[in-house]
């Protein structure tokens, strides 16, 4: 009951709900409390023992300073104060039906009172509580519908939250970015009050399915510049099958499928000699176009293995494996200005690409499960909210410094605001003096493992770069932070494979990881126009 009269519900439009039989005006000027000995002879009126009350039930009905804005568009503050005597009357409403149900259980104490039975019959006492049952029983519907509103309530303000969230970051980054429409001072964002629609269920349970073909329709970076040496090849496994990266003769990269045409050897096992690989079984050579220009110890046939279109942009090796022709451009993966590359690790992980990414999307989890690493000496927020536009896949952690992006088809960027190990700075990055950024790469290898490309930049300490061994610490911390999520991951993947539905319950912190997967089905359903991107 408390929580009803705490937390109210919403109620719209407003004017039409109907005041409650019970006025608080009735209580002003009461003497006494409560007192259960009532029962053994106390005569005096209903209001003589209730005193105490009054100042909890005397609040005024907020309905008659409600805005008329019936069928009007709002900017967000206006609405904001619409939203604000709607809660005032949740309060109002919540109160009346609390002190209904009280004057009720008094009156059910009168009848049964003993001294009651010297002025009524049994029969009249039957007939008057059968009365206050139906009463009572009334009464407690009206609580259950106002348990009903609360949900209607926490939906609008949920949908009003992100309005304001939109809007305050909406003028977050035209601040940041000293850019300013002419008539920015003057516009505002026009919206109608609505009532926000029930959430969309996710459900992301049983096996992993195959990978619908558009999602090959991307650039995916699978390895890292520096990796890839003149007479180096790099294995990769992406979708399912196995490819090969090697330079070729001009040094630029090339993408072969890993699998000889002549007995199907895996070609990584041999040797790149002249920009071209070589296939260790019986020594067939390939060009970076997949075709074959050498066959010793027999006559030279016209064979030629798939490639795959590969470019080299901003120290990153890119692939495109889908069936279209490959869009001209590259996204750019490079740190802000002022940051310096320290770290670029590669693993190989036992999880779906896509649970690896829920986990990335999610900072909530930090203080409960990187007690041993970054997180260590966090304190547990009483809130944790993800700021963003309403049509975006990037934003920022509050009350975290963090901001924070998914950049389709398999990254994540993130930049921290960051002092030392376990200390957050400020509210926002913008007040922080030194930052972390971080790159992941989540390539679907198969549906069960993906290769994960780690890039750590900072913009202080450059002198950490030049420190012997340095790669081997920063790969320890990146195994120790990422061992903390695997142990969770891997249990979910389980339970999942079972028929367990990992988005059975997404919460407002979850927005990003949410946003993520309606991506995702958006591109496992084909459509044309994918959801939180620029109309083609």
């Amino acid at each position: 009951m408390t929580a009803i009269a705490t937390a109210g519900a919403l109620s719209f439009p407003i004017s039409l709900r109907r005041s409650c039989k019970f006025s608080s005006k009735k209580f002003q000027g009461i003497k006494r409390g409560f007192r259960l000995y009532a029962v053994f002879g106390e005569e005096s009126s209903l209001e003589d023992k209730k005193s105490q009350w009054g100042t909890l039930f005397d609040v005024e009905d907020p309905r008659s300073k409600v805005p008329q804005c019936k069928g009007k568009f709002l900017d967000v503050y206006q609405a904001l104060e619409v939203a604000r005597y709607d809660i005032q009357y949740c309060d109002w409403r919540a109160r009346q039906d609390l002190l209904t149900i009280m004057l009720l259980h008094e009156k059910v104490v009168e009848v049964l009172n003993p001294l009651a039975r010297e002025y009524k019959s049994i029969g009249t006492m039957k007939r008057e509580l059968a009365e206050l049952q139906g009463e009572l029983a009334q009464a407690h519907k009206q609580v259950h519908i106002s348990e009903a509103r609360v949900a209607t309530a926490l939906d609008k303000l949920a949908y009003m939250e992100e309005l304001v969230n939109d809007k305050l970051l909406e003028d977050r980054n035209a601040t940041g970015s000293d850019v300013a429409s002419p008539s920015s001072s003057t516009s505002t964002q026009s919206l109608e009050v609505k009532r926000k629609l029930p959430r969309k269920s996710l459900d992301v349970s049983g096996p992993v399915k195959p990978y619908h073909p558009r999602l090959k329709n991307f650039w995916y970076p699978v390895a890292f510049s520096t990796d890839l040496k003149d007479d180096t090849m790099i294995p990769i496994d992406c979708f399912e099958e196995p490819w090969v990266l090697f330079r070729g003769k001009d040094g630029n990269p090339g993408c072969l499928q890993n699998t000889c045409a002549h007995r199907a050897c895996p070609l990584h096992l041999g040797s790149v000699n002249e920009g071209r690989i070589q296939c260790p079984y019986h020594g067939w050579e390939y060009t970076t176009d997949g075709k074959c220009e050498k066959m010793p110890s027999t006559q030279l046939l016209n064979v030629k293995i798939r490639s795959l279109p590969c470019l080299e942009q901003e120290g990153m090796i890119w692939i495109w494996p889908g069936d279209d022709p490959p869009t001209p451009t590259l996204p750019s993966l490079q740190p802000p200005s002022g940051f310096v590359i320290h770290a670029e690790i590669v693993m190989e992980l036992p999880i779906e690409h896509g649970l690896l990414l829920d986990n990335l999307l999610d900072l909530a989890h930090a203080p409960f499960t990187h007690t041993s690493t970054f997180a260590k000496g966090w304190t547990v927020p009483s809130l944790v909210k993800f700021l963003t536009p309403a049509s975006g896949l990037q934003g920022y952690w509050d009350p975290y410094p963090i901001d924070m992006e998914f950049r389709p088809p398999c990254m994540v960027l993130s930049t921290i605001g960051i002092s030392k190990p376990g200390k957050l700075e400020g509210q926002s990055t913008k007040e922080c003096t030194t930052h972390l950024h971080q790159l992941h790469v989540c390539i679907p290898s198969s549906r069960n493992k993906t290769r994960l490309l780690y890039r750590m930049s900072l913009d202080f300490a450059p002198v950490l770069k030049h420190i012997p061994f340095m790669h081997y610490l920063w790969r320890h911390f990146a195994e120790q932070v990422l061992n903390e999520d695997l142990r969770l991951v891997i249990g979910q993947q389980e339970r999942m494979i079972n028929g367990a539905n990992v988005w059975n319950l997404p919460v407002a912190y979850d927005k990003l990881g949410v946003r993520y997967r309606l991506w995702r089905n958006a591109v496992d359903q084909g459509d044309k126009q994918l959801p939180f991107s620029k109309p083609m």
